[in-house]
């Protein structure tokens, strides 16, 4: 204690002390609290004395001091105790600011908790006021719609532009002070906006005013929604009567078509589907079955059908008499290879086509109009002769009305002749021949008519009733005769068909062109082909997206017996496949796809029609069989079938050729793929490698060979599977030994002493050693001596020492025969 002049007063040194302690309360409230603190004394005994040592007022010994230090305690020991004592007030220091800043941060922590408490609080009376504003503005508008339906259902509805003008004079509602005060507890965003959860939906205001968005709603939307409430309103029913259809059900059908069939809504039916638990989309597949639930559960009636039924949307109608026309008739001009077909025609089109075919010969059914001088218009097929184009020449007797068989007098009937009399006989067509190469000094047109006479057509010469024209391609001789011929063949035969049907038609040639996509040449019998009609042909299906005639030019409707190039299909479609137009673009995918699955199965119904027993036999049988593994890219697809049907007669039961692909277009990179794989060259004929196909073929070591002549292209693969057979060993005979006296020689063996009887004997040769005529011993010579000096042979008449190779039962009397053997080189003929 002090007085007041702050003199200080006694006292005793090292008792109670002021000091502060700071409180913590709830809520983060804190207090500081005086205290009063008391310093404990510390006795240090004195060595020897028991007694306590001095001690300051701050509980330390005086070492600053030598008079007040403790006995017995040296230096070092008194800098040592200071350290330490230092040491401690540090770490009491360090100790206190850490509580202080850990109080701080929880007093923090405590008001920041506060903080979010209070405004969490403000954001729940916020909430809720929003919520009760919400309520009364929906109220509201309840009771409006309410009151505007009653009013429409008791006056005649006014027109939406009345209605909509009225709308735009009409003074806004006036807001009561409830509607302010709702504006404010809202932010002042106005009484339209609640939060978002109206955004987007139309109101009656907006809809009569054109919307706030731009959104606005059609004059015939309006008259519905009118029309629904005015009915409402009467008590009437609002749902439309339903109807109720027959769909026709296949096997399988797409989800979208069946929705389509049914007249419903593809969403519709894909739910009802996903309520069944099948997740499919509007592009996949489903069973009869399933598609059969459906149906019902939407209230239609289901007429199932099988998956041939699809063809019957095909119009086979017999045409009435009335609605028949003349039509121009169809020739096809066939023969033996070189005959003079194509110059024939070219001669009556006065157009140079053989110098477009490459080598001279025609490789493609070429369609072609003629116009004579008498105005008639007359169809021509051009066939090709080489013996690997049989299946052209059937397909052009199948479709045509007259078959001009060419014949040329200095060559008479040949091979490929006697094959187009055939086909035109199996298509029941009437022949006229046309004897070409007149002209020529060898002509002899007596001995063609001769010839006929085995295959039994009888010209009219030789008393018949087949017409026949002598006619001359280079100098024109006769070429008149044989039109005349024509028209009146097609005058007896009183060709017509109906124009205004649907179209039928058949593919004479197909192609895969490059800029232009598959192309098909087809040859219309019946009603006419339009640009836009959508056809099926074979397994492929289109839509004709343009024609051109046979002089390139473009036109839009090709009548009956005319040929076009169609252009539009989805595939390269065989040739000899029908065309027929269809309605719809899903019922020519749908015969499309029939007709291919049903090709397919086909297929695989073969190959499972044979045995185990006959696997096994093939099998062993292909062993001992050489195959020479070929690709085929055609320009045409008549071309690639003859190439596959002409490789198919190449080889013997040693060797054979087997096509692995073929197909119509370019040489791809895939068949370059395929190539390698089975080590097999890819053959073009007609086409050519793309770059990335060359560039491939290169790196793999991939041999490409282009032809253009099919002759030039049958030559080469029959030498190439002749290089497959064995070659044939040939044995001959060059002479005969017998045995003397047989000596046994150290180092070699017995060695035979022999006379060389006839022939000659030779080290390289082979030999056999012959007892009493019997072969038992067949080898080669180990040494061939003549006295003691190995030799290369010795003649007849003379003497010589041999020795078998690994063989020593020789004796005296067997007879040597020496022969060699040569390999020949074996061919396919």
């Amino acid at each position: 204690m002090s007085d007041s002049d702050g003199k200080k007063t006694l006292g005793l040194r090292g008792g109670a002390r002021p000091g502060s302690v700071k409180q913590s309360f709830s809520h983060g409230r804190t207090k500081n609290v005086v205290v009063e603190t008391k310093r404990k004394r510390v006795v240090v005994p004195k060595p020897g004395a028991g007694k306590p040592a001095a001690s300051g007022p701050a509980g330390t010994t005086q070492a600053g001091d030598p008079s007040k230090r403790p006995a017995g305690i040296s230096d070092a020991e008194m800098e040592r105790r200071l350290k330490a004592l230092q040491a401690a007030k540090a770490r009491e220091a360090e100790e206190e600011a850490q509580r202080e800043a850990e109080e701080k941060a929880r007093a923090e922590e405590r008001e920041r908790r506060r903080a979010e408490a209070e405004a969490k609080e403000r954001e729940e009376r916020e909430r809720e006021a929003k919520a009760k504003a919400k309520a009364e503005e929906e109220e509201r508008a309840r009771k409006e719609a309410e009151e505007k339906a009653r009013a429409a259902a008791a006056a005649p509805a006014p027109e939406p532009a009345v209605e909509k003008d009225r709308a735009k004079a009409a003074p806004a509602p006036r807001k009561t002070e409830r509607d302010r005060g709702d504006d404010r507890n809202k932010g002042g965003k106005g009484r339209g906006d609640d939060g978002g959860r109206r955004a987007g939906k139309l109101t009656l205001n907006q809809a009569l005013s054109g919307g706030e968005g731009g959104r606005q709603r059609s004059m015939a939307a309006m008259k519905r929604k009118q029309e629904r409430a005015r009915q409402k309103a009467m008590g009437g029913s609002v749902e439309r009567e339903k109807v109720v259809r027959d769909v026709q059900l296949p096997e399988t059908i797409v989800v979208s078509e069946l929705a389509n069939r049914m007249a419903e809504r593809v969403g519709e039916v894909v739910k009802s589907l996903m309520q069944m638990g099948m997740m499919v989309t509007q592009n996949q597949t489903i069973d009869a079955d399933t598609a059969e639930l459906i149906i019902e559960e939407f209230g239609h009636k289901v007429v199932r059908v099988s998956d041939a039924d699809v063809e019957d949307v095909i119009q086979q109608v017999e045409d009435k008499e009335e609605d028949l026309k003349p039509r121009p008739p169809v020739i096809t001009i066939m023969g033996h290879v070189d005959h003079g077909k194509t110059s024939l025609l070219d001669a009556i089109r006065n157009a140079n086509v053989t110098a477009g075919e490459a080598g001279g010969i025609t490789q493609h059914i070429g369609a072609y109009q003629v116009k004579t001088k008498d105005g008639a218009v007359l169809t021509f097929l051009d066939t090709p002769g080489h013996a690997a184009f049989t299946s052209m020449r059937s397909r052009g007797a199948q479709v045509t009305d007259i078959v001009v068989l060419v014949v040329a007098a200095d060559d008479a009937v040949m091979p490929q002749t006697v094959e187009a009399i055939n086909h035109a006989k199996a298509a029941n067509v009437p022949m006229i021949v046309a004897i070409n190469k007149i002209d020529k000094p060898a002509a002899n047109p007596d001995k063609v008519r001769t010839d006929l006479l085995q295959h039994e057509v009888i010209v009219e010469k030789m008393s018949g009733e087949v017409q026949d024209v002598e006619v001359s391609a280079i100098s024109g001789q006769g070429l008149d005769d044989l039109l005349e011929a024509i028209a009146l063949q097609a005058e007896i035969l009183e060709l017509k068909a109906n124009p205004d049907r649907a179209a039928e038609g058949a593919v004479i040639e197909a192609q895969l062109d490059v800029g232009r996509g598959p192309v098909a040449t087809v040859l219309v019998q019946n009603g006419t082909l339009k640009q836009g009609d959508i056809f099926v042909v074979g397994e492929q299906w289109g839509k004709v997206r343009a024609m051109e005639n046979d002089h390139g030019d473009r036109v839009k409707t090709a009548g009956p017996s005319v040929p076009v190039e169609v252009l539009g299909l989805n595939g390269t479609p065989e040739a000899g496949d029908v065309l027929n137009v269809v309605e719809t673009e899903a019922q020519a995918r749908e015969i499309a796809e029939y007709r291919e699955q049903a090709a397919k199965d086909k297929r695989a119904a073969a190959g499972a029609a044979t045995t185990l027993d006959q696997l096994l036999a093939k099998a062993k049988a292909d062993e001992n069989v050489a195959e020479l593994p070929i690709l085929v890219k055609a320009d045409v697809q008549g071309s690639a079938e003859a190439i596959v049907q002409a490789m198919e007669k190449i080889g013997n039961d040693e060797v054979r050729v087997r096509v692995l692909h073929s197909g119509v277009g370019a040489i791809t990179e895939t068949d370059i793929g395929l190539a390698e794989a089975s080590g097999a060259p890819v053959i073009g004929f007609n086409v050519r490698a793309n770059a990335p196909a060359r560039n491939s073929a290169n790196q793999k070591g991939v041999e490409i060979r282009y032809y253009s002549v099919i002759y030039d292209l049958v030559d080469d693969v029959k030498a190439a599977a002749s290089g497959l057979l064995s070659a044939e060993v040939r044995e001959n005979f060059i002479g005969y030994a017998s045995i003397k006296e047989v000596f046994k020689v150290s180092g070699v063996g017995k060695v035979a002493g022999c006379l060389v009887t006839e022939g000659v004997a030779r080290r390289s040769a082979g030999v056999r050693l012959l007892r009493d005529d019997v072969v038992i011993h067949e080898g080669t010579l180990k040494t061939l001596k003549r006295f003691k000096d190995e030799v290369a042979e010795v003649q007849s008449g003379q003497e010589c020492g041999m020795a078998f190779e690994n063989y020593d039962d020789i004796r005296e009397g067997d007879v040597i025969e020496i022969f060699e053997r040569e390999e020949v080189s074996r061919t396919l003929d």
